[in-house]
């Protein structure tokens, strides 16, 4: 166990979960990429003329938070409602993050109460959790508020609502996010971060971001919280 990490779990009283990489990766079986491109199609349909740059976004949450951009609160609705069931769709061939599950398990041996806070639908990450056999080890579970997506991640509204809803100060929790957008919100929210980089090229910068502490590997926090449950 790393230094930092020990730091940050000391006294901690919560854990704040993303969904998409720290407990699984939703479109493991459904691309990212296919479900924006379905997105931009729902655009189109509604005679939204789309610019190059949005035709080619990888993001489907991306596209979303542009379409809410543009100010048509009508088209907003339709691409959430889309997303929602690509979403969905997808939880069905999400591939689980190895340790991910151990994380929640442990947790919940320590005595410490889990969250999810996700930009994804919260219908969507309930799903998942159902399907795992781990929705009594996680809640609540806080998604993205539904078309405005201008209360996503980076926004600390979600965080704070998970905070409110667990009884705890911000101080006393801790989230684990694959993200910018996580270090970000939960720094603006006062809530210690762990940056899950599952890719190399994240672990610089999230520490230039602010991570409390960085881990490549989510066993690293189910160890932690094991010798907690252990104490």
């Amino acid at each position: 166990m790393s230094a930092d990490l020990g730091r940050v779990f000391s006294g901690v009283g919560a854990v704040l979960l993303d969904f998409d990489g720290p407990v699984c990766s939703i479109f493991a079986g459904y691309p990212a990429l296919q479900v924006a491109a379905e997105l931009v199609e729902v655009l189109r349909r509604r005679g939204v003329d789309v610019p190059p740059d949005l035709a080619g976004e990888p993001d489907p949450l991306e596209v979303l938070r542009r379409t809410g951009a543009a100010g048509n609160y009508g088209t907003t609705r339709a691409v959430e409602d889309a997303l929602c069931a690509a979403e969905r769709r997808a939880v069905e061939t999400a591939e689980p993050t190895p340790y991910g599950r151990e994380v929640i398990v442990a947790a919940q041996q320590a005595g410490i109460p889990v969250a999810a806070v996700s930009n994804n639908s919260a219908g969507a990450v309930s799903a998942y959790l159902a399907a795992h056999r781990l929705a009594g080890y996680v809640s609540p579970v806080v998604g993205r508020a539904y078309a405005d997506p201008d209360r996503m991640k980076p926004n600390p509204e979600p965080i704070l609502q998970a905070v409110r809803a667990l009884g705890q100060l911000p101080a006393r929790c801790v989230l684990v996010g694959d993200s910018l957008s996580d270090i970000e919100g939960a720094r603006a929210a006062g809530v210690a971060v762990i940056g899950y980089a599952n890719r190399p090229s994240k672990v610089d910068a999230f520490r230039l971001a602010g991570a409390g502490a960085v881990v490549t590997s989510m066993g690293e926090i189910a160890e932690v919280l094991l010798d907690r449950a252990e104490d």
